[in-house]
């Protein structure tokens, strides 16, 4: 489930691209569609003429939001989305984080409000830092979002007033050990990958420089990354657990991503016949 636009759709065909032939092999057909080329739910043939439906190359939703809650929303009972709606509208507001944090996972630090010029001059004291990141609630690709300074913080407002926004410190480690990218496929662990920031950027999307590599995460990691799945308000067919190593040398979620992830099958190439394999179950056991 791609979205529209021509930066997508051909971005959207070349991650396709691995997942063909071991769908094929599991006795699936794969048929992209853009999500935010729906329609009418109740009347479309789709996703009534599938037996299920991935979300997982939603791209864009986060310049779309209404659009794509409508349609998580409006999601006919029956047709299988994968992951489920309630989840995907669950993971699409980063206020999850303090969900998840109120159940007893460790996140980075994080404030939830508007980023105004009085929030942030409490953040650099309350947090006790000189470096903050300011981001969306709703966002994707590290969409609008910013690292500042105490010093920065005379020009950076008020043009650039976030309303609906997080602001984190800065966490030094994103770039030597980098951020920890635990992935869940089928309920289970499938693989992992530590993605480290450039020097001088903080943000680890290889479109910023991140350099990925493939990582045998530890038991410390492991059970972080699980304590994090067990704690959803829905089991996922795949997700992303992100950790980032605090100051204080524990690890902290930094996100969940159950909507839209990149599941690196470059990093394992067994990754698209794992997906098939739990996209099957799933069809098989509703």
């Amino acid at each position: 489930m791609p979205a529209s636009g021509d930066a997508y759709a051909g971005a959207a065909a070349a991650e396709l691209t691995p997942y063909y032939q071991p769908f094929a092999d599991a006795g699936l057909v794969i048929r992209p569609r853009p999500w935010d080329s729906a329609g009418d739910l109740a009347g479309d043939l789709w996703p009534g003429d599938a037996a299920a439906t991935l979300a997982l190359f939603a791209w864009g939703y986060h310049t779309q939001v209404d659009r794509w809650l409508a349609m998580l929303r409006d999601w006919p009972a029956g047709s299988p989305l994968l992951n489920p709606p309630d989840l995907l509208l669950w993971n699409t507001r980063k206020t999850y984080l303090a969900e998840l944090a109120a159940k007893g996972i460790a996140i980075v630090p994080s404030l939830f409000c508007d980023a105004d010029s009085a929030t942030i001059s409490a953040a650099f004291d309350h947090f006790g830092v000189q470096l903050l990141v300011i981001k969306p609630q709703i966002s994707a690709g590290s969409y609008q979002t910013q690292r500042i300074s105490r010093e920065m913080t005379p020009d950076f407002l008020p043009q650039d007033f976030l309303a609906n926004a997080i602001i984190q410190p800065f966490v030094a480690s994103v770039g030597d050990e980098g951020e920890l990218s635990i992935f869940f496929i089928g309920g289970t662990f499938s693989h992992a990958a530590r993605k480290v920031a450039q020097q001088g950027e903080f943000r680890v999307q290889p479109q910023f420089g991140g350099v990925f590599t493939p990582l045998m995460p530890g038991a410390e990691i492991m059970a972080v990354a699980q304590a994090v799945i067990a704690a959803l308000p829905t089991a996922p067919l795949y997700a992303r657990v992100d950790l980032l190593r605090l100051a204080d040398g524990s690890l902290a979620l930094i996100e969940l991503e159950a909507i839209e992830p990149d599941l690196y099958p470059g990093i394992d190439p067994a990754v698209p016949a794992r997906l098939a394999a739990a996209v099957v179950a799933a069809i098989n056991n509703p």
